[in-house]
């Protein structure tokens, strides 16, 4: 068990700050004004096994493929079995992992698809598939697609409305949105499944606290107490705990859950950063745990990292194999 002196020195100032939350007034917000019994201390051992960066290093350069942004054949899902089977990570981390430089793909491409996006609209005037334009600038094919319509010269209000009503499209434009949805994870417009998935980890976690008698605020109460009294929601963390826990020696008063492998890439990196911190800023240390775990190179600051080895999956399991 880590004592207090061992604590990184980078996290002693939130550390201390998620002890004494109960101790001031007001009480940060969402956090009770009467905790009936009192909050009392718990502490807990979680296992972790992170995947080594060299790990993550080598599997990604070799699972990710240019221009391909959709969901894998079983053929490239046996692939990618085969290319891993020397490394130590699992199938459902590597996919993961693919999915995430994918997405950090996305996000640094934008500028360079929008830069061509004349020559791109000339090109798919020709008659040049969707999946062709999105390999020869390595970008996800629906934002190929915006691209294209923003070529010619259409609002984004109007991209939108297309996009969500592709019935409005040309024959063609709704084969090509077709097809460029069908190979496109990232940016997909429904994410529905992606956000059950999510939401469905975070029953699991509840869960596992609840079992464990360390009382909580979930993210629903959060949120529609701040929208009540500030008309938005602020700072609503996944769970709010309302006991001093204490996880693997290290203060958390603050859990959020991923439901993705917490790779060490620069865009999920900032993106969690960012939310640790509005976090911190009221609550002080916490935690984010990662279903399919986390690359050991992976650096955060004000919050632990964690997998989910030591939680009952079996809630995600049975709805993974009714869709399946």
């Amino acid at each position: 068990m880590r004592r207090e002196e061992d604590w990184d020195v980078k996290d002693e100032l939130t550390c201390q700050k998620a002890i004494r939350r109960f101790d001031l007034s007001p009480r940060p917000m969402g956090i009770p004004t009467d905790i009936d019994p009192p909050p009392k201390t718990i502490q807990i051992d979680w296992p972790v096994n992170p995947i080594p960066i060299e790990v993550q290093k080598n599997v990604g350069k070799r699972i990710v493929k240019r221009g391909e942004f959709g969901w894998l054949s079983d053929e490239k899902v046996d692939e990618i079995v085969e290319i891993i089977a020397d490394f130590p990570i699992t199938l459902e981390q590597a996919l993961s992992l693919r999915a995430a430089i994918n997405q950090e793909k996305s996000v640094y491409s934008h500028h360079r698809i929008m830069d061509r996006k004349k020559d791109l609209k000339r090109r798919y005037d020709n008659g040049t598939d969707i999946l062709e334009l999105a390999k020869i600038v390595d970008g996800p094919p629906v934002n190929v697609f915006r691209a294209i319509l923003s070529a010619r010269n259409f609002g984004k209000n109007r991209i939108k409305t297309l996009l969500k009503e592709p019935s409005r499209m040309n024959n063609r434009d709704q084969e090509q949105f077709k097809i460029a949805e069908d190979a496109d994870r990232v940016s997909n417009v429904d994410q529905t499944e992606t956000h059950i998935a999510a939401d469905l980890f975070e029953d699991v976690l509840c869960n596992h606290f609840d079992s464990l008698g360390i009382r909580f605020r979930r993210q629903a109460e959060l949120v529609k107490e701040q929208v009540e009294l500030e008309g938005r929601p602020i700072r609503t963390p996944d769970l709010l705990f309302l006991d001093d826990l204490r996880i693997n020696g290290v203060p958390c008063a603050w859990i959020d859950a991923k439901h993705f492998f917490g790779s060490a890439l620069s865009f999920p990196r900032k993106k969690t950063q960012k939310q640790i911190n509005r976090y911190t800023e009221a609550y002080g240390q916490g935690a984010i745990i990662y279903r399919h775990g986390f690359c050991d190179g992976l650096n955060l600051q004000g919050a632990q990292k964690l997998d989910s080895g030591p939680v009952d999956l079996s809630l995600l399991t049975e709805h993974n194999e009714n869709r399946s």
